[in-house]
């Protein structure tokens, strides 16, 4: 991503080229200037080689410009790129006129006039200036003198530039951003509003939905809109870590301020940022304190600057007030199907014979960007009987890589928040909410701030018709959790497969006829007590119907 940068060093090399130069390192655009040539290297070659190279020429058209045949010649070349590669072309004009670069009059036009004194004999090569002058003068570019003071001039011309490298290096749809381009111009038009303080957007849902990927996307589009900007990934993961929250606090600083010497004054660090305009990107935040001791409040940000926030948990967006909380979805169906072939064949869509098997897959994985990936990588080059195994085994077994990342909202409940969460996933999943609530509030769960905390972790989803829903993934991991309690079906907190009630009833009926046999009186009264207890709760825990055996029939264990 190469820039180049045209100018006459006696004119500008200390002053606009080298704050220019400045700016654009600091934004990590590589530029190349003629301080850069090694030593011994044919200064004319060296040049054309850069020029070629670079996605972006800028000329800095100065009153001396056109008396240095090099600058000239520069000239030549970048137009000649434009013409051939499509190059970008900015011209600024410094402290000239752009009529007088066209037309070689005024103060330019005098510069010009001393060359053509050493060049009077060659008047084809004359022309030909001529004409790269009056083409490049034609361009749209900025006027010095319209733009003040100078520090302005190079912020706006560093913000085109950006600008203009985005269009040249777009973000590739690559098998990471699949359906993101409308998601982002969602968001970008929740972040298009105009407030007088700062703006903070919050992008909720699940593990694996694809969050950080769209952060990631809108951060890389609109940072250079911003005087500093930080992405700040993994909070949650990071803060835990010893020290992890200042490390945190200080890669923020570092970033906005553009300054490595923060560790010396967190204070004075803070009052500085006080004064710009930023951007950044909490990714990942699992409480409010983490981002309270990361940033303290908002108080020290200048009003225009942008705070997002990535999170599974709602309450987090409710406690910073965000303006805007923007839910992530799961992908539709040809874009999940896309993103699930680039990883699975290498390619945009199935390979011939696949699909049905790929459409088995789209169906289990339902839009989750995470487990469509995480699948499509596991099932890649392997043969069509692997696939209907893998398949089948996924119906009982969630794959890790995707548990892993699910499980996190579940490990951050408290007991009773579980355990709601468990009975929702092996009986509740599509029942009325106000039934279910009076089922749990029966047994202790406290289920009017439970059911609240689980919607808000994004777990499960209260219908427009009041019915509680959950993903299927999520559904599978709640299920998986109780199945890893014990092998032995009877020693598991919960029962929803019609093989496994069976199978438990059949043996606690045996235990009793035995007792019957052996026990005394006393012992038996306290044993079929406490059976008919379990079994009392068991059946509720079926939800209190026999069609929910039949339901489960076709269901998974």
């Amino acid at each position: 991503m190469m820039f180049f940068l045209s100018f006459r060093g006696e004119d500008t090399r200390d002053n606009f080229a080298s704050h220019l130069f400045s700016a654009l390192s600091q934004k990590s655009i590589e530029t190349f200037i003629d301080d850069q040539l090694n030593r011994g290297d044919e200064i004319s070659e060296s040049l054309m080689n850069a020029i070629e190279a670079s996605a972006i020429s800028l000329i800095i058209f100065s009153e001396g410009y056109a008396s240095s045949r090099w600058c000239l010649d520069e000239l030549l070349k970048i137009l000649d790129c434009r013409k051939e590669y499509a190059q970008i072309v900015i011209p600024v004009f410094y402290r000239v006129d752009p009529s007088d670069v066209r037309n070689q009059t005024g103060s330019f036009g005098d510069s010009f006039s001393k060359l053509e004194e050493r060049f009077k004999e060659n008047s084809v090569k004359l022309q030909t200036w001529r004409n790269a002058l009056r083409e490049a003068a034609s361009l749209s570019g900025f006027h010095s003198l319209n733009i003040r003071p100078e520090s302005k001039l190079v912020k706006e011309v560093v913000n085109h530039i950006l600008k203009r490298l985005a269009t040249v290096f777009p973000c590739v749809n690559n098998n990471q951003l699949v359906g993101v381009e409308s998601r982002v111009e969602e968001i970008e038009s929740l972040l298009g509003v105009e407030w007088e303080d700062v703006y903070t957007l919050g992008i909720w849902g699940i593990g694996g939905i694809g969050k950080t990927t769209i952060a990631k996307a809108i951060f890389e589009k609109i940072s250079s809109d911003f005087e500093g900007s930080c992405f700040l990934q993994n909070v949650r993961e990071e803060s835990v870590r010893p020290g992890g929250l200042a490390c945190l606090q200080l890669k923020l600083l570092s970033k906005l301020l553009q300054d490595n010497n923060v560790i010396l004054n967190i204070a004075l660090s803070f009052r500085r940022l006080s004064r710009r305009k930023v951007l950044i990107v909490f990714d990942d935040v699992s409480c409010f304190n983490q981002i309270e001791s990361l940033i303290g409040s908002l108080d020290w940000f200048t009003p225009r600057s942008t705070i997002i926030i990535t999170t599974r948990d709602k309450q987090v967006l409710r406690n910073w007030g965000v303006k805007k909380i923007y839910e992530m979805e799961a992908l539709e169906y040809d874009h999940a199907l896309e993103l699930f072939s680039r990883h699975a064949f290498k390619q945009i869509h199935p390979a011939v014979g696949y699909e049905e098997l790929s459409s088995k897959v789209m169906e289990y994985a339902q839009g989750v960007p995470l487990a469509l990936k995480v699948l499509g990588c596991f099932l890649f080059g392997r043969e069509k009987e692997v696939w209907k195994s893998a398949i089948n085994k996924l119906k009982s077994i969630l794959h890790p890589s995707i548990q892993e990342i699910l499980k996190i909202s579940y490990d951050g409940l408290d007991d009773k928040e579980k355990n709601i969460f468990l009975d929702v996933a092996c009986f509740f999943k599509g029942e009325d909410v106000y039934s279910v609530m009076k089922f749990l509030d029966a047994s202790g769960f406290y289920p009017e701030i439970g059911i609240s905390v689980l919607v808000d972790k994004s777990l499960i989803v209260i219908s427009n018709n009041d019915r509680i829903t959950m993903h299927d993934l999520l559904q599978e991991l709640g299920r998986d959790i109780v199945l890893q309690e014990s092998v032995n079906p009877g020693n598991r907190s919960r029962l929803w497969h019609h093989e496994d009630i069976y199978g438990v009833l059949t043996y606690n009926m045996v235990s009793i006829l035995l007792g019957l046999l052996f026990w005394n009186n006393i012992a038996l009264t306290n044993f079929l007590y406490k059976y008919l207890y379990k079994l009392e709760m068991m059946s509720f825990r079926i939800n209190r119907r026999l069609t929910v055996i039949e339901n489960t029939k076709t269901g998974n264990r």
